[in-house]
Parts: C-alpha cells; structure tokens; sequence
C-alpha cells in the first residue's frame, strides 16, 4: 500500500494550512484516500501552525500521525519539534533561510531550500510555502504538478487565481532546487 503521511509546520501566516490543503485537495483529484488535520494556535499569524496530511491508496485510518515520513518545516521551532516524528528514511524539508541549525538525525534525507530568500526574490514572500512543495512534489511524487494546479485553481479564491501562472513557476523552482 502506498502511504504518504506528511507534516507541515511553521509560523501562522506562511501558508502551512494552505500547503496541506493543496496538497490534500490534489491527492483527491488522483483519487486517492486524504486527510487533512489543521492545527493551529487562536493567535494564528505568528503564533505557531501545522497540519497533518496523509495520501493513501487504502482508506485512511486516523487523521491523527504519531510518526511522518515527509516533515516540512518552515521555522526552527518546527524542525525542532516535528524532526523527532520523521521515520527512518524519512524526507526532512527545511527552509533553511530560517532555520539556523543541522538536523540532529542521521538516518533521514534533508533537503534544505532558501524557499523565503526564493520567494523574496521572485517578488512574493507567499510562495515560500510552493517553492517547498515543489521539492516536496519532486522527491515523494506524492501527487502531480498537473493536479497540483488543478488544486491551486479550487483553492485558491477566484479573485487570487491571477497568481496561478508564478505559484506554478514557484513550484517548478523548488522541484528544481
């Protein structure tokens, strides 16, 4: 059974529910089993933000994950939280323009990707969450870039879908990193 159980973290206002959302909305166009679980603090932007999102070829058991085997953290304060959940082999995704240390565990793959510095560059800081899940996209083949953007299209409200082409290029540039 395919199983991909994923845990974004980082501060409120980095898009985290919106990364899990997207990536949950684009499984169930492949038709797969999702689920999406938000977790957030009542100060949302700022305070901290995770959600739990699993794609499965078999129904889903519990929407609730005790061990991942995707992390992507977006501040320090998730690595240093969620690193602990990733099994072994897992795949850690940090933005490392805000996350200052090494992971402390061996037995994992890292990618580290300057996704804010990225997306400052291009002109949007709101893509540092897509410039993450395009590596995300690249090394678990979790879901395609063409439902991806068929997601974005649901998603994302009407009034926002001007930014479709250059959220698209913002994933091509983290699968790409």
């Amino acid at each position: 059974m395919a199983q991909t159980d994923m845990i974004f973290s980082g501060f409120g206002g980095q898009g985290i529910q919106s990364a899990g959302r997207l990536i949950a909305y684009a499984g169930m166009l492949e038709d797969k089993h999702v689920s999406f679980l938000p977790s957030y603090g009542p100060e949302m932007r700022g305070g901290t933000s995770n959600c739990h999102v699993i794609v499965s070829d078999e129904p889903v058991g519990s929407p609730i994950l005790n061990s991942a085997t995707v992390v992507m953290a977006m501040n320090r304060p998730s690595m240093d939280k969620f690193e602990s959940y990733l099994e072994p082999g897992g795949i850690l995704l940090i933005d490392s323009s805000l996350i200052n240390r090494e992971p402390v565990r061996k037995d994992i793959k890292v990618f580290a990707i300057p996704a804010t510095q990225i997306a400052s560059d291009m002109g949007n800081l709101a893509f540092a969450n897509i410039v993450m899940l395009g590596k995300l996209i690249k090394e678990t083949g979790v879901v395609s870039t063409e439902n991806f953007e068929r997601a974005l299209k649901k998603v994302l409200p009407e009034r926002k879908h001007y930014l479709i082409p250059d959220e698209m290029k913002a994933l091509k540039t983290g699968m790409d990193y």
